[in-house]
């Protein structure tokens, strides 16, 4: 709910203001006063999006959803990932990713190897010979899917 806040328009973000906040009018307008003044919009919209997200969550989560938002953004890895043992090492990669359930088949893998969407310890593997050995890798597809992978 965090994340879906803040992908709204800064234009939009006045709408939601109006609509789904309980702040009133005038502390609004301020804010969008500052916005006009310099101030940055995206500041205005966590605040909104922690008001909406405590709403409907609490206070706690809210925060958390900021704390993952922000450590997500900065391309840091979530603090609870899915846990994956596969067997089979050394493995390609392409291979991993089908077992681990990352991708759906192992040429969606290549595709997204392609790409530049996979990491591995946050190194982009873009070699699709690469073959990894026995270990515990954390891997990742796209900016969403993470999955802590141990390879035996």
């Amino acid at each position: 709910m965090f994340a879906k806040v803040l992908s709204i328009s800064d234009a939009l973000m006045w709408r939601w203001y109006t609509l789904l906040s309980f702040e009133s009018m005038q502390a609004i307008a301020a804010l969008r006063q500052q916005v006009e003044q310099g101030r940055n919009p995206k500041e205005v919209k966590v605040q909104l999006a922690k008001e909406i997200t405590s709403r409907f969550h609490g206070r706690a989560a809210a925060d958390a959803a900021e704390h993952d938002f922000m450590l997500r953004s900065r391309g840091g890895v979530p603090d609870q990932i899915a846990e994956v043992a596969v067997s089979g090492a050394p493995m390609g990669m392409a291979a991993l990713l089908k077992a681990a359930g990352l991708a759906p088949s192992s040429s969606e893998a290549n595709r997204l190897m392609d790409g530049g969407g996979v990491r591995v310890d946050g190194a982009v593997v873009s070699d699709r010979a690469l073959r990894l050995p026995a270990g515990c890798y954390v891997v990742q597809v796209g900016k969403r899917r993470f999955a802590r992978v141990t390879l035996s």
